[in-house]
């Protein structure tokens, strides 16, 4: 960490610049003799990935971006505010796998304490220079091993274990649970010995129901998506709770937040009715299919589905409490009528339960990507091929 960055003058430039292209201004020659162009690239490339990102962060003075792999890494503000959510007022909290610091900081604001375990001594250091000027006082920053330090605590002292294993080793994609580092399956017996609960972010490549019959006691499970993009799976385990788990599927867009949340014993149990296309159309967003409520979705709303396995619904009255997309159906075509009668050159097209892909579909009818229009390729209750022509409800 480079403490000549947080200068005055040093700050004044980079606020200054902080629009322009990073790789130009590393091109450059820096104007300050201990900061590097390189060094303030590195700055403004941090600033400008956390403006939407880390808006806080981005707006705060003296702010140290660390590098690259470290913000691509890190929380959005948006799913830290899950997570902060999840934690008992007054709790001891450590923070095993800490990166950047963002889910630490916002746990922080409901804890009474949390220990952010950071192996990496140059990032543990930028991590406590931030949250001095976040005005985040009760985190303390170690650079040492998490899981070394959670061993070497008195059984019970703590009480949240929050960890985000790496899916990368050796520079590998890992996609399963036990792959990951550190291998948090072995580690739950001694992580319940000193702490009542673990909360564990995971990919959202992660198989649900392959993590839960690994994850012990697991009380929560938390798909969350920001702007129709799956961000990651949050578990929370209890050691206390053997009941069954509840899955919610959590929508965050537009600064709002959608919420519905099952079991998957509901989910079995639930029949849903299957209707031709009525008046709307909803496609769900991908924290629902994710999460696998595609019947107990449609209970909620009184849905039809198109098909068993067509997870489309549809109705004659428009609700917009639907965490998904809503269309107005315009047309409803058989393949052939569509061959024959379609004018679009222009639309957004999309498949559902339909063996053709999406590109051969665009080269097959000449169709552009884009426009007002909306084509849905799919299969209908009589397990027919179709395609439904509808408009985006505001």
């Amino acid at each position: 960490m480079n403490k000549y960055i947080l200068d005055k003058d040093v700050q004044e430039f980079l606020k200054a610049n902080r629009e322009l292209s990073p790789a130009v201004l590393a091109l450059r020659k820096s104007p300050f003799s201990s900061v590097t162009s390189s060094e303030l690239a590195s700055q403004i490339d941090g600033w400008q990935r956390s403006v939407r990102k880390l808006p806080t962060w981005a707006f705060s003075s003296h702010i140290y971006y660390p590098d690259k792999i470290n913000l691509e890494q890190c929380s959005s503000e948006h799913t830290a505010l899950i997570k902060q959510t999840l934690i008992r007022p007054g709790s001891k909290v450590v923070d095993v796998t800490g990166g950047f610091g963002v889910d630490s900081c916002y746990i922080a604001q409901e804890a009474e304490l949390v220990i952010h375990c950071e192996l990496n001594e140059r990032l543990s250091e930028i991590v406590k220079h931030n949250a001095v000027q976040l005005g985040v006082h009760n985190l303390i920053c170690l650079a040492t091993d998490g899981v070394a330090y959670v061993g070497a605590q008195e059984d019970d002292a703590l009480d949240y274990i929050y960890i985000d294993p790496s899916r990368r080793v050796n520079h590998t994609k890992v996609f399963l649970i036990e792959d990951c580092e550190p291998n948090i399956v072995e580690l739950q017996e001694l992580f319940f010995k000193k702490s009542r609960f673990i909360l564990c972010k995971l990919s959202p490549l992660m198989d649900i129901s392959t993590a839960l019959s690994k994850l012990h006691h697991v009380k929560y499970v938390f798909v969350v998506s920001v702007d129709g993009d799956c961000k990651e799976l949050l578990f929370v385990q209890d050691r206390f709770f053997d009941g069954v788990t509840k899955i919610s599927a959590v929508r965050l867009f537009a600064d709002q937040l959608q919420l519905h949340t099952f079991t998957s014993e509901e989910e079995k149990s639930t029949l849903v009715p299957i209707s031709e296309p009525l008046r709307y159309l909803y496609d769900p967003d991908v924290a629902v299919t994710k999460s696998g409520a595609f019947k107990t979705i449609a209970k909620r709303f009184n849905f039809f589905k198109l098909h068993t396995h067509t997870h489309l619904y549809t109705s004659d009255t428009l609700n917009q409490e639907f965490p998904g997309r809503i269309f107005n159906i315009q047309q409803v075509y058989s393949i052939p009528a569509f061959k024959k009668n379609n004018t679009l050159t222009q639309a957004n097209v999309a498949t559902k339960n339909f063996p053709v892909k999406v590109d051969e579909i665009r080269k097959r009818y000449k169709i552009k990507d884009g426009g007002p229009d909306f084509l849905f390729f799919t299969t209908d209750a009589a397990g027919n091929h179709i395609v439904i022509r509808a408009l985006k409800v505001a």
